[in-house]
């Protein structure tokens, strides 16, 4: 899974792996470490142990000479050139050796210490203990060394860090997992949060429920109070606009009856009231295209504007036919809806001569079309623009009429993010498509 650099995923985990990583980086160096001194201890252990024996058995001879006591029984220091080393000296004078240095002689460096660097006969490095001591009925400077070989302590170290190497990259790995587990587990409250939004905007819930986790839910709740903010304000709209429309239209009603049949005013009153109504209902659908939680299903609302239209389809004598998927809706409200459906419908009904078609489908996950067909005379390819134009009649002499119907339909469904098409149908009529939000 590829993950975007603003992902709050990707920051969570690139941020555990990246501490996870330089705690198991120090991890590994302390316990390094602590593992090199604990072996280097050992091995200076050792070397101090046969240095203490060597001087427990040293004496001075009659001639006043250091003689070496039994020698270390550790076969290593028999192997030639081992690196297991130990030398008696006297006044700087090697007076015994260990037969692992054949006729070589170890130069230790000045001072006395337990455990420091040194080399022997080949240059390789040592693990050197070297210090005075004294003997009684002597004032010669005496001294000790015993080494141990250096590759051998290096050898030692590669064994345990080699295990603890690979514990700490399984150690890691562990880790890792655990964090990817730990943000998932995490961050699912907030992927919830995110469907049940997009539940909401698809019209399949109205509110959001409360999430499980506490410092969610005062998202959850002021995204609900904005919900309930935007209905009461398309409610205040919708309650304004149709105060508007009842204060201008009565008048201009009024305004009609007062004048003679033939005085020319009544032609500017119908366009006046045209223009009335198309603004008035523009602002209302304006107001409701998009409004959260909103989700109808196509074949109620088609059936309720059949039942309004049943008396104009019967006396025609009109056949209506549909094909309308189960629970196929639109995300949006049924006014809505019935304002695109029922312009439509009735456009079909004043036009067509035996037949009406209404099919729906899915485009999509988030898409439907549905189409009205009838078997009218239709429409030239030229005129289904200007068709779209409000208060535009192609046919003066045709049924009655605003010419408002196919642009408010249209209108709509561009508010609501669709589209209105036009086209001749299979029978030579008109086909008008609606696409919108599913």
């Amino acid at each position: 899974m590829k993950l975007p650099r603003d992902s709050i995923r990707a920051r969570l985990i690139g941020l555990a792996m990246m501490l996870t990583g330089m705690a198991l980086v120090a991890g590994y160096l302390v316990i390094s470490t602590l593992l090199e001194d604990f072996i280097t201890g050992r091995f200076d252990a050792e070397t101090a142990a046969v240095a203490d024996a060597l001087i427990a058995g040293a004496t001075i001879g009659d001639r006043g000479q250091l003689e070496a006591g039994p020698a270390p029984s550790d076969p290593r220091f028999q192997i030639p050139l081992s690196g297991w080393f130990w030398q008696l000296s006297q006044d700087g004078r090697v007076m015994a050796k260990s037969p692992s240095l054949f006729d070589n002689v170890l130069r230790p460096p000045e001072g006395n210490f337990t455990g420091g660097p040194g080399t022997g006969p080949a240059d390789e490095p040592l693990r050197v203990t070297h210090y005075g001591f004294t003997l009684p009925d002597s004032d010669a400077a005496l001294a000790v060394t015993v080494t141990a070989p250096g590759a051998e302590i290096d050898a030692a170290m590669a064994r345990l860090r080699r295990p603890l190497m690979f514990s700490l990259i399984a150690l890691g790995l562990a880790l890792g997992l655990a964090s990817l587990f730990q943000v998932a587990a995490g961050l699912r409250s907030l992927d919830r949060l995110g469907r049940d939004i997009r539940d909401i905007r698809a019209g399949r819930t109205e509110a959001l429920p409360l999430p499980r986790v506490a410092e969610l839910r005062p998202v959850a709740h002021e995204l609900n109070a904005l919900i309930e903010q935007n209905r009461k304000v398309l409610a205040r709209t919708r309650e304004h606009v149709g105060n508007l429309a009842h204060s201008l239209k009565t008048p201009l009603a009024a305004l009609d009856n007062g004048l003679p049949p033939d005085h020319p005013g009544h032609a500017l009153i119908a366009r006046m009231d045209r223009q009335i109504g198309w603004h008035l209902r523009r602002a209302r659908s304006s107001g409701a295209a998009g409004l959260l939680g909103s989700r109808t299903e196509i074949a109620p609302v088609l059936e309720d504007v059949m039942l309004v239209l049943h008396r104009p389809v019967t006396e025609s004598g009109l056949r209506v036919e549909t094909d309308l998927p189960p629970g196929i809706a639109f995300a949006g409200e049924r006014q809505d809806l019935e304002e695109m459906i029922g312009n439509l419908v009735e456009n079909a009904v004043k036009w067509a001569r035996t037949r009406i078609r209404v099919r729906a489908g899915a485009l999509g996950p988030n898409r439907l079309w549905v189409e009205i067909e009838d078997d009218g005379p239709g429409m030239s390819e030229a005129d289904y623009a200007q068709a779209l134009r409000r208060g535009t009649r192609l046919d003066e002499s045709g049924p009655p009429g605003t010419g408002l119907g196919l642009a408010i339909v249209s209108d709509l469904a561009a508010l609501h993010g669709g589209r209105l098409d036009l086209a001749r149908g299979g029978s030579g009529g008109l086909c008008a498509r609606l696409e919108l939000p599913a």
